[in-house]
């Protein structure tokens, strides 16, 4: 066989190889990723609900503090409310004797004890009245308003006004205050006319919770400052 005709064989170390028939080489490039686009944000559809949520636990809240702060505000009111009747006197009276005869009692006015058998009629007086009388008021559970002769026109229409229905109001020499204020065994001297203790007074004692004869009126008694009536307004 010629050198012509010799088969092609491998190539020797330092000898170009011999081409070998073919397609061409190609390069290869991986295929790209597909385009993955961004997801638009849409708004969150839960947003309602937490605010809703949030309104919520704060009507609850408010729900669940209002009561104590009430009962704080209603506590500070009561001890105010306390301080400013510290200076009402108080005893235990338990004579409810009837009696034609004068007595000396131990308060100025007095707040309880024997009185006569008529009480008085209830509303506001110009001259004083007689203990005896207006003691039995307030074994019925009346409150009694006595007050300095001199004071204004003006000041006694201001107590006028704050007197009970089932109360008596009167003028009064020697008392130790402008005004006293007085039920069946509680008493309580003001300042003036206006002293805001006496509506606290009547708010804790006006009902006449402490008299003997409780939810007992002064309707029917005698108008006579002096008593002298004793067929209207008498007991047995």
């Amino acid at each position: 066989m010629s050198d012509a005709e010799t088969p092609p064989g491998p190539a020797r170390p330092g000898e170009p190889g011999q081409a070998v028939d073919g397609p061409p080489e190609t390069s290869y490039d991986p295929p790209e990723a597909p385009y993955a686009p961004v997801e638009e944000r849409r708004p969150r559809r839960n947003l309602p609900l937490v605010l809703a949520g949030v309104a919520s636990a704060l009507v609850l809240g408010a729900a669940l503090v209002a009561p104590l702060v009430d009962r704080a505000i209603r506590g500070e009111e009561r001890a105010q409310r306390a301080l400013d009747l510290t200076l009402v006197e108080t005893w235990e009276i338990t004579d409810r004797a009837h009696t034609m005869d004068d007595v000396t009692y131990p308060q100025d006015p007095p707040a309880g004890g024997a009185h006569a058998p008529a009480w008085l009629a209830c509303g506001v007086y110009d001259e004083p009245v007689r203990d005896e009388n207006a003691v039995h008021d307030l074994e019925h559970g009346t409150v009694w308003i006595t007050h300095d002769p001199d004071l204004s026109a003006a000041d006694r229409e201001a107590l006028a006004e704050q007197l009970p229905d089932n109360g008596i109001m009167s003028p009064r020499e020697g008392l130790p205050s402008p005004v006293v204020v007085t039920v069946w065994g509680a008493q309580l001297r003001l300042d003036s006319a206006d002293d805001r203790r006496l509506g606290l007074f009547l708010e804790e004692y006006g009902d006449g919770h402490t008299a003997p004869e409780f939810g007992v009126s002064c309707e029917g008694g005698t108008p006579s400052p002096d008593g002298s009536v004793p067929e209207q307004g008498t007991d047995a």
